[in-house]
């Protein structure tokens, strides 16, 4: 039995994090420079506390901590315990992880820039995050009108001269260094200048397209002048919904304001690079009722800056956080870490000014657009996490909330290329970069309830092995792809599939709870099988949606992916009746020439250059095809 009042003498004296337990639910996470005097005041009566955190002391039935050495390794665990738990009564920054990033692949000989939502430690530099995907799909664009940049997945020069070029090279819309016409160094030049436009920095760039633009015209090229023109042109477009001059020197900083309303508040935060405002984002954070604004910034830069891809050298705020000198060490670190100079971030409170002023701005947008989007955003709030909150009291969920949801589903032809899928919400939100899809080993025909258990047993036994494994090294098991396990599991069916997913959960020695998405006779979702009774959502309308949306999407997932198993087989089926055309020539074909429609079309010298195709076989694969044409009793299946 935990003894409260017996542990809290036991604290030491020292720098650390502690972790406030109801059960198995995290409700808190928090740091200390003293764990002894912090966790202390907690239970020391409801002088100077809030509602909000005498309702969590109320429920607290034991804690734990943490000791680390200094309170910036006490700073940087909380912060990623915070973003592993999401406790309930913490101050979250919702939606962090879906924001687009710009990366350019640096690690390369030839760098690829593209979007995307995965920021990883790989030393390839991140542009971001975004939350105007618009204006990161323009920059895009733009980037490829003006520079021929590859973006295949080729791995160069290791593959250079050993496939023809993509179609891109043939329109002009990549300097093809797959067929060594470009040396890295006049490439990486092309690069650099892409990575000027992202950050702000056009009028090089313009200079450069002026002077190409006027040496077109002087040769009378005047149709390369004018492409020259339409992109300077692009430009100015671009940097006029960019730009914002003030009178400061030409740094890059972040200037961050919010505004509160009841349990939430919008952070508005205007990124400004070599002196101009490239873009403005807002963040929605909840749990704020009882936080003063410099405490909310405070939790908004550890939880953004701690992911983000570039840091500046200045944060002017609305109000100072009560850490900002810890903040301001953390940050440096972060900001040495990225591959920048080592400078010391500052965080200021400007009061006079131009500085000020920007300030002041920030503040205003993000007050207009929390009466603008304040609504839709309690809508977002309500559809998502208000229906998990419906489905808990549904189905009785008392013991701790339900914030991971995995659903599954099989799909086959008469039990032919069965597959199953795995789709996953959190927060009432799919989480795409965690489903997964199984090809049903197993089981011979359509056997839905014998293919459901081997999705199943092959899901959570590979989860547990990862978890042993990563437990034995050392690691944290939370860094494996299949160890986040779900609080609720939902099954396309009624009783029997969801005994057998009790069965195979008692297999493996997990208790997870299991329902069923029941349809009626027009296959609508009509109620849940929970605990051997059917339950009707009644007035939870917002919950029938949830499952709804869940069981479409587990649905769609298994049906895609059946399709494309059918797909690759017909056209395997194709190729496979040409003589001389094995599994090694098959593939070479369709990686060289992308589909059969393609290789219909092409000569027997065309075919030849296909990996391990000679004269006899390409003579082959050409006769098959246009004899066929030719004969309509003999009609190729169609394999669209």
């Amino acid at each position: 039995m935990f003894n409260i009042k017996e542990e809290l003498k036991k604290l030491p004296h020292t720098p650390g994090v502690y972790i406030m337990h109801e059960g198995d639910l995290i409700l808190y996470i928090g740091k200390a420079v003293d764990l002894h005097n912090r966790v202390r005041q907690y239970f020391q009566g409801p002088k100077g506390k809030s509602p909000k955190i005498l309702r969590m002391v109320q429920r607290i039935e034991y804690f734990e901590y943490i000791v680390t050495d200094t309170e910036m390794e006490a700073l940087i665990l909380e912060n990623n315990l915070i973003k592993e738990h999401r406790p309930p009564y913490n101050t979250m920054l919702k939606d962090d992880k879906q924001y687009p990033y710009i990366k350019v692949t640096t690690q390369e000989m030839y760098p690829r820039i593209f979007k995307t939502r995965n920021l990883l430690r790989d030393k390839n530099r991140y542009f971001g995050p975004y939350t105007n995907v618009l204006a990161v799909n323009q920059t895009l664009d733009l980037m490829k009108k003006i520079w021929p940049l590859r973006d295949c997945r080729r791995n160069l020069p290791r593959d250079i001269g050993k496939e023809r070029p993509c179609l891109n090279y043939y329109i002009g819309r990549c300097c093809g260094p797959c067929t060594g016409s470009v040396n890295a160094k006049d490439y990486g030049a092309m690069v650099e200048q892409a990575i000027d436009l992202i950050n702000g920095r056009h009028t090089a760039i313009v200079q450069d397209l002026e002077q190409k633009m006027k040496v077109a015209s002087d040769a009378l090229d005047f149709e390369k002048a004018a492409q020259y023109r339409d992109q300077i042109n692009s430009i100015h477009f671009l940097s006029q919904q960019q730009k914002l001059e003030h009178a400061g020197s030409e740094e890059d900083r972040d200037v961050i304001a919010i505004a509160k309303e009841e349990d939430s508040a919008l952070v508005q935060v205007f990124f400004i690079r070599n002196g101009k405002l490239i873009g403005r984002e807002h963040f929605m954070m909840e749990g704020t009722s009882y936080l003063k604004p410099g405490t909310i910034i405070g939790v908004f830069i550890q939880q953004f800056y701690s992911a983000a891809a570039f840091i500046p050298r200045e944060l002017l705020v609305e109000e100072m956080p009560p850490e900002a000198a810890l903040l301001s060490q953390y940050l440096s670190a972060r900001r040495e870490q990225t591959a920048q100079r080592s400078q010391r971030v500052q965080i200021l409170q400007p009061q006079r000014g131009e500085k000020a002023k920007l300030v002041h701005l920030a503040h205003q947008n993000a007050a207009l657009t929390l009466s603008q989007f304040g609504a839709r955003l309690k809508a977002e709030t309500k559809r998502t996490r208000g229906a998990v909150q419906q489905l808990e009291a549904l189905l009785d969920f008392n013991e701790y909330p339900i914030e991971r949801i995995e659903a599954y589903d099989i799909s086959n032809t008469f039990g032919s290329q069965s597959v199953g899928s795995m789709v996953v919400f959190e927060g009432g939100k799919p989480k795409n970069s965690d489903y997964r899809k199984f090809k049903i080993q197993s089981v011979q025909g359509a056997d839905d309830y014998a293919s459901m258990e081997e999705v199943l047993r092959r899901r959570f036994t590979h989860a547990l092995t990862e978890i042993r494994q990563l437990a034995q090294e050392g690691k944290d098991p939370s860094l494996g792809r299949f160890t986040k396990l779900p609080d609720l599991i939902l099954m396309d069916g009624g009783r029997g599939q969801v005994n057998s997913a009790l069965k195979v959960l008692s297999e493996v020695g997990l208790d997870i709870p299991v329902a069923g998405m029941v349809k009626d006779d027009y296959h609508r979702t009509r109620g849940l099988y929970y605990e051997n009774r059917e339950i009707d959502f009644g007035k939870n309308r917002d919950a029938f949606h949830l499952i709804t949306r869940i069981q479409d999407e587990a649905h769609r997932f298994a049906i895609s992916y059946h399709r494309k198993l059918r797909s690759d087989q017909q056209v395997r089926s194709v190729l496979d009746q040409i003589p001389g055309i094995g599994s090694v020539r098959r593939k070479a074909l369709l990686r060289q020439f992308g589909s059969v429609d393609t290789i219909k079309t092409l000569s027997v010298d065309e075919l030849k250059k296909a990996e391990g195709m000679n004269l006899p076989a390409a003579e082959a694969v050409y006769t098959f095809f246009h004899t066929r044409k030719e004969d309509p009793d003999h009609a190729a299946p169609d394999h669209t």
